[in-house]
């Protein structure tokens, strides 16, 4: 079985803890057959804190619920207008290690971004995709046996306001954006569809070394 078995939901908007506890069934009951799958979703306004995350991050007291999680890195933000993609798949049967994984996930972004005449980075040591110093997507990954769950989110006409009480991922003063700041004015069905078509390429591609996208 390869990337070419991934099954892609279209799940709406879902409530965070509910898709989280979700993503950890599947991954504990899944076996060798089982096909991957990439979901597409979006969230009720949440911040979420990783294993190491440090609660003095958050600036202030919100009616925005914190979860502490099982995904490395420090606080983000969700929320509505915000395309948030899982990847639930078994990385030693695709042939891909975590860090891999990370870099594709940041490629795809950054492919997508291009294809629209968006110039987007990378930053050393900061995981996610950055656009002229402000980030504009956030990545974050857990493995449990060889299977990979939770994956990336890329800010497209939401509320930025938000990540202004928190510092993102850690990093005081980081400074969000949007794809409707910078003129891209999709909607979040077609967004999270073309990043997952690539998304899929990727994976697809390092799967089955010697192959172009």
């Amino acid at each position: 079985m390869s990337s070419e078995a991934i099954v892609v939901h279209q799940l709406g908007l879902v409530d965070y803890e509910p898709s989280w506890r979700a993503m950890q069934d599947f991954t504990s009951a899944r076996t060798t057959e089982t096909a991957d799958e990439i979901w597409l979703l979006e969230h009720p306004p949440v911040y979420t804190l990783g294993l190491a995350g440090k609660p003095e991050h958050l600036l202030k007291e919100t009616v925005i619920p914190l979860i502490k999680i099982d995904r490395g890195g420090q606080i983000t933000y969700h929320g509505p207008g915000q395309a948030v993609i899982y990847l639930l798949l078994d990385l030693r049967r695709n042939g891909i290690k975590v860090r891999e994984l990370v870099t594709l996930m940041e490629t795809a972004v950054i492919d997508f971004l291009a294809a629209h005449g968006i110039v987007a980075e990378r930053r050393e040591g900061a995981p996610g995709v950055y656009v002229k110093g402000a980030k504009i997507a956030a990545l974050g990954l857990r493995v449990r046996n060889g299977c990979s769950y939770h994956g990336l989110s890329l800010n497209v006409n939401m509320d930025l306001t938000p990540f202004g009480w928190i510092n993102p991922c850690g990093y005081p003063g980081l400074k969000a954006t949007r794809l409707s700041d910078l003129g891209l004015n999709l909607s979040l069905f077609e967004t999270q569809t073309a990043l997952a078509d690539r998304l899929l390429a990727l994976i697809h591609s390092a799967s089955k070394p010697g192959e172009t996208t």
